[in-house]
């Protein structure tokens, strides 16, 4: 485990990675307690004083009208938790809860929320004791905050509800004592700034990204020993053609493929005289394609980092004026948009890929033998795995629709606007699953059609994910039984066997800018 000193308002992508691959211990620079401290002040003088004060002591949405007893103020935020903690589905994984514990730490830590540090403690010693709460995944809308998810996570902070300890779910007081963690009492305002925010779809989208990353690496290998199976020509990857148009992600795509595909005997033994005259879409527009989604995907990295060291709960308070101003940074839209362009990214990379595969089984484009078979017709080849792509992508057509543009009015239309952010980063997952699966079975007929073409060989860093393929999975040289193949297949796409090959290369650009 790695010591990890959470700096609010500073975290970084590669920080975020370290949070959700579970390898660090988190605290807080003393600066930012100084800062928690001051916000408290504020708060605890509007609990003892007499004006309302949204939140403090006042009632909740389209109930902020009713004043609350001072003597009543601990209650109300209990009963704010209990009352808000009703979600619904299967529990979100443990990466997406530690990312979602860090950053409503790290809001919290920023001094604008006026809880106290015990607040920002517990939910760290949680983290730190490798505590998961149990948070159901369905029941946010994306504005007041994700109120459901975050309620739950709170509530077994205060020792209600379960928890996961040790792969096993229990009682979340249980688990907490196991750790030695005392139960959360709630004062005034803190249940409100624990459960106003964005850290819910915010976790979710850094999940979906952080989960594509090894898949869309996978993409641009998988992608090169396709053209080179397709005996592709490597000119639509000059990189003049490129410069002239000027898109980012465009430009770095086509230097990966020009590495990609550096030394392939394959390449060297048409490069003369070939009498196709431009390759179809899928293999030379594939700088255009994935470079595109990989700048939608760089975009939405930057909006994500930003979010992710946001203060996005309400009323914020303003320690250096004294000001306790009501707003609307709970509203999601931000991470909304955001995952929506990373679906069709997502989608885009899948897109393509089925559209090799279909190239690759029609002998008539890729010139291999039909469906990749040597004995057609006796042997169905890659026919119904090309189905099986099929019908990934086009699932993935509409799970792509946009979530934003939805938007159904909640608690009596006090909140008659929301974001649905946290079903778009939800759904990513299923997404990413798909599109790696069709990368899998392009891995197969990709390396299949390589077969065909020996002895000639393609460039060194292709060899060996065709090794890497061929040391569980044979050539196909009469049908078998394939599923099992496109498993193993899918999991050197997602697991990032595949996507470590392109490590050695060096000197290609990264693809997230945000560090």
């Amino acid at each position: 485990m790695t010591s990890l000193i959470l700096n609010p308002g500073k975290i970084t992508l590669d920080e975020l990675g370290l949070i959700h691959a579970g390898v660090c211990q988190l605290s807080l620079p003393e600066s930012a307690r100084v800062n928690i401290r001051a916000a408290h002040a504020l708060v605890k003088a509007a609990a003892d004083g007499d004006a309302p004060v949204y939140g403090v002591n006042t009632g909740f949405g389209k109930l902020a009208n009713k004043r609350i007893d001072k003597d009543q103020l601990d209650t109300l935020q209990r009963n704010l938790i209990r009352s808000h903690s009703v979600g619904v589905g299967e529990p979100l994984a443990a990466p997406i809860m530690r990312l979602m514990m860090a950053t409503k730490a790290a809001s919290l830590a920023r001094g604008y929320s006026g809880c106290r540090e015990v607040v920002v403690d517990t939910i760290l010693a949680v983290h730190n004791a490798g505590l998961v709460p149990c948070v159901p995944s369905q029941g946010s809308v994306g504005a007041s905050g994700d109120l459901a998810p975050l309620s739950h996570m709170t509530l077994a902070l205060m020792g209600e509800g379960d928890m996961l300890l040790d792969g096993k779910r229990v009682p979340a007081l249980q688990a907490l004592q196991a750790a030695g963690i005392a139960p959360l009492t709630l004062e005034a305002k803190e249940g409100l700034a624990l459960i106003n925010g964005t850290q819910t779809s915010t976790a979710l989208a850094l999940h979906g990204l952080l989960a594509f990353e090894p898949v869309l690496e996978a993409a641009l290998v998988i992608g090169a020993l396709t053209l080179d199976a397709a005996r592709g020509s490597d000119g639509p990857f000059d990189p003049r053609i490129h410069a002239v148009r000027g898109q980012p992600g465009q430009i770095d795509v086509a230097q990966y493929y020009r590495e990609l595909l550096k030394g392939s005997a394959i390449r060297a033994s048409h490069a003369e005289g070939d009498d196709r005259v431009q390759d179809p879409y899928c293999l030379r527009c594939q700088p255009q394609v994935v470079g595109a989604a990989l700048d939608q995907l760089r975009h939405a990295a930057r909006v994500l980092l930003i979010e992710a060291n946001a203060v996005t709960d309400n009323p914020l308070v303003f320690p250096e004026d004294g000001a306790m101003i009501s707003g609307g940074n709970f509203h999601a839209e931000p991470v909304a948009l955001a995952a929506d362009g990373m679906a069709l990214a997502i989608a885009e990379v899948g897109a393509i890929a089925e559209r090799r595969i279909a190239m690759l089984i029609d002998s008539s484009v890729s010139r291999l033998p039909p469906f990749l078979t040597a004995d057609a017709g006796l042997n169905s080849g890659f026919m119904i795995a090309h189905v099986t792509a099929a019908a990934l992508a086009s699932e993935n057509k509409s799970l792509a629709h946009p979530a934003s543009v939805d938007s159904l009015p909640t608690s009596a239309n006090q909140e008659d606007h929301v974001s649905m952010a946290t079903f778009a980063a939800r759904r990513l997952q299923n997404m990413i699953h798909n599109t790696a699966h069709i990368l899998g079975i392009e891995l197969l007929a990709a390396a299949q059609g390589i077969e065909f073409l020996r002895p000639l060989t393609s460039s060194p860093i292709l060899e060996e994910v065709h090794a890497l393929l061929r040391q569980d999975i044979a050539a196909h040289h009469v049908d078998r039984y394939l599923a099992p193949d496109i498993a193993h297949a899918t999991q050197l796409v997602q697991g990032g066997a595949v996507a470590r090959l392109l490590k050695p290369l060096g000197g290609l650009p990264a693809l997230w800018i945000p560090g």
